[in-house]
């Protein structure tokens, strides 16, 4: 069983700050209004390649030893993390190989490019993503790293929430979307060290509500359809992240696509800020269930902004 202690996570905050923007926390008179609460955006969509995920992927390669970071790291994702593995790995000098399902969007594919990452097409299949994978590893000896399921990721996901805490620490809730587990876990172990009193809630479309379902049947869940716009909340829990989730998460809230587009054009039209839609789906379970946060202090960790702008008319 793995030991999380207030120390272990401020020493992965050191490690990676160098590497990575403290991103800020923003504010909206008129949302607050309409949520009957105080809200602080904490602004990933404002971290170094779009999104929280450059947390994570920067701690997992630090914790390499120099040998294994010669050897490079691989990953296998559609998105974000794909980028995110392939600019830490450029920053610090160490290859990044990352297998990518043909069907992932070109604008995605360019920017792991541009990232330096080295890119394996694969057909979209989760088994023909792992076995690439496991062949990339295989021939360079280079070190897997999971988007979501990896300790030394999630614990780099909570540095957020840190950044959030050290700034509000009087926050009642911190609320934050659920795809894979990786961002919701972290958040949740940085409240259960840094705060007495401050929960933790997810919020989830009901398209793809395996979170949900998987804190009530007590084992990982999976989705029949993944009908979505939040694209970024399509991947299921995993063994390392979910007992993490089952243990200090008290709820999951699940919201509409109607409510996740209703919330994003508020954040956008309001607060004048680009977020995908993955990011709305956490103001949307706020407005949802207004009694549960009426009057209170909430930190919402906005994930990213990585927008396909070219598939704007489908949000809206």
């Amino acid at each position: 069983m793995e030991v999380f202690t207030k120390e272990r996570l401020a020493q992965v905050h050191e490690r990676i700050k160098l590497y990575i923007h403290e991103t800020p926390i923003l504010t909206s008179a008129l949302i607050d209004e309409i949520a009957g609460c105080s809200i602080f955006f904490k602004c990933e969509n404002f971290q170094k390649m779009g999104a929280f995920k450059m947390r994570g992927a920067t701690n997992s390669i630090l914790q390499l030893s120099k040998e294994e970071q010669q050897k490079g790291v691989v990953t296998h994702s559609s998105g974000n993390f794909a980028q995110a593995l392939s600019l830490a790995a450029k920053s610090l000098n160490v290859p990044a190989y990352i297998v990518m399902p043909s069907s992932a969007p070109q604008v995605k594919k360019d920017a792991v490019k541009t990232y330096g990452g080295k890119i394996t097409e694969c057909p979209p299949t989760l088994k023909d993503r792992e076995e690439t994978a496991q062949k990339i590893v295989d021939e360079k000896g280079a070190t897997f790293v999971h988007p979501s399921n990896d300790i030394e990721v999630i614990l780099g996901q909570g540095t957020a929430a840190l950044e959030l805490l050290q700034k509000k620490p009087n926050l009642d809730i911190i609320i934050t979307p659920v795809g894979g587990g990786g961002l919701i876990a972290g958040t949740a172990l940085a409240v259960s060290l840094f705060s007495e009193y401050t929960k933790t809630i997810g919020a989830e479309p009901f398209e793809v509500d395996d979170a949900y379902r998987s804190l009530i049947s007590g084992k990982i869940e999976t989705n029949e359809s993944t009908n979505t716009i939040a694209d970024g909340l399509k991947t299921k829990l995993g063994d390392q992240n979910f007992p993490i989730i089952q243990k200090h998460v008290q709820e999951i809230i699940r919201v509409t696509e109607e409510q996740i587009k209703n919330a994003l054009k508020l954040i956008w039209e309001r607060m004048k800020i680009v977020v995908e839609p993955s990011s709305a789906v956490a103001l949307a379970a706020i407005l949802k269930e207004p009694a549960k946060f009426k009057n209170k202090q909430i930190g919402l960790i906005i994930s990213g902004g990585n927008v396909d702008l070219g598939k704007l008319a489908e949000l809206f």
